[in-house]
């Protein structure tokens, strides 16, 4: 039990234990672990766990990790005056981590970051894409597939299309023919996706430009769009694959940079290069929060034209706090390392 002491409780789901779900399942090994490789910010932030426990404490804070599948009784027993919970890790198909912000709802416990139905939404890009669409924001048409048939067409595009899974992962493409020429060629992707993930496919005209990732944490309770951190992620390939993503982080990370098979992306301040396009980022960000709920730790993907167009790419409400863009985030914009950042952010809501 938390107890009377100010607590954040940390909620997070381990790669291992969502990769043996899977296998039970009927996943093939290769499948479970890359599926289960989007979890790795908990394999990566558990070593640094003492460390937030440290700067809590500096802060009259207890704190306490906790494993997604141990969360329903501590989150139970928590006291509802002293304990704020924070999510570590999304998912409502593959990954089980939206429970966490519904159970402490339930239990009425103070939460950092967006409401569960947001944790849902992030997770089904293709109904995410109808209601930012319905907001008026810059985001691509869509098509939709399941196993090779079409549940969507997709518009018709001259720039060729991009074919993404819908529920895994958000704007990666798996493969590295991911962007295909015509729709015949997006279903055939679609069938391979299904066949391996057993996921549908969103399949988007091809837009052009550099990526964005706008990183956003309110260490003061009423930051707004001003606290973006916004940069190009300059990986070197158009887009991120399965295999870029899984050398990012966990154990598979670790061991690419050993072997010097992977080195992190440039990251450029947008609004050094292209100061109208950081700007309409920032008026995003500000629809985003105002019409959709989105507060105090998301991040948004973006594509950028080089004439200032900015696309839309995905939204997520448990952005990765130990991947390299985000630390280096908390350290521009506040000042504070990752574990600081984290502490701070909830000392100010617990003593507000």
């Amino acid at each position: 039990m938390a107890g009377q002491r100010p607590t954040l409780i940390l909620v997070h789901e381990p790669e291992r234990a969502c990769a043996d779900r899977l296998l039970v399942d009927g996943f093939s090994r290769q499948a479970a672990t890359e599926i289960s490789s989007y979890l790795a910010q908990s394999t990566d932030l558990a070593p640094e766990f003492n460390a937030i426990g440290d700067a809590c404490e500096r802060r009259g804070l207890g704190f306490r990790a906790v494993e997604l599948d141990d969360a329903a009784a501590v989150l139970a027993s928590a006291d509802p005056r002293h304990s704020l919970v924070w999510t570590l890790t999304d998912g409502i198909a593959y990954f089980r981590g939206g429970a966490s912000p519904a159970l402490a709802r339930l239990n009425g416990l103070k939460t950092i970051g967006a409401d569960d139905s947001l944790f849902a939404l992030c997770q089904d890009k293709f109904r995410a894409g109808a209601v930012l669409t319905a907001l008026g924001l810059p985001v691509p048409a869509a098509g939709l597939a399941r196993g090779g048939e079409w549940l969507v067409e997709p518009p018709a595009s001259l720039s060729g299309y991009f074919v993404k899974p819908n529920r895994l992962g958000a704007k990666i493409g798996i493969w590295a023919d991911s962007r295909c020429g015509v729709a015949r060629e997006a279903l055939g992707l679609g069938r391979r996706v299904f066949d391996a993930y057993r996921d549908d496919v969103i399949v988007q005209p091809y837009v052009a430009g550099r990526n964005v990732r706008a990183s956003f944490l309110a260490l003061h309770p009423y930051a707004g769009p001003e606290a973006l951190g916004i940069v190009f992620v300059d990986s070197g390939g158009d887009f991120q694959t399965m295999a870029d993503s899984m050398a990012l982080y966990g154990d598979t990370g670790i061991a690419a940079r050993e072997a010097g098979l992977y080195a992190e992306p440039e990251l450029v301040q947008v609004g050094s290069a292209q100061p109208r396009a950081a700007e309409k980022i920032r008026q995003v960000a500000a629809k985003l929060m105002a019409g959709l709920g989105l507060r105090d730790v998301f991040s948004l993907d973006f594509r950028v034209e080089a004439d200032d167009t900015v696309h839309l790419i995905e939204f997520e409400v448990c952005p990765g706090l130990p991947c390299f863009d985000f630390r280096a985030y908390c350290r521009a914009e506040w000042h504070l390392s990752l574990v600081e950042a984290m502490a701070e952010t909830a000392a100010r809501r617990l003593s507000r």
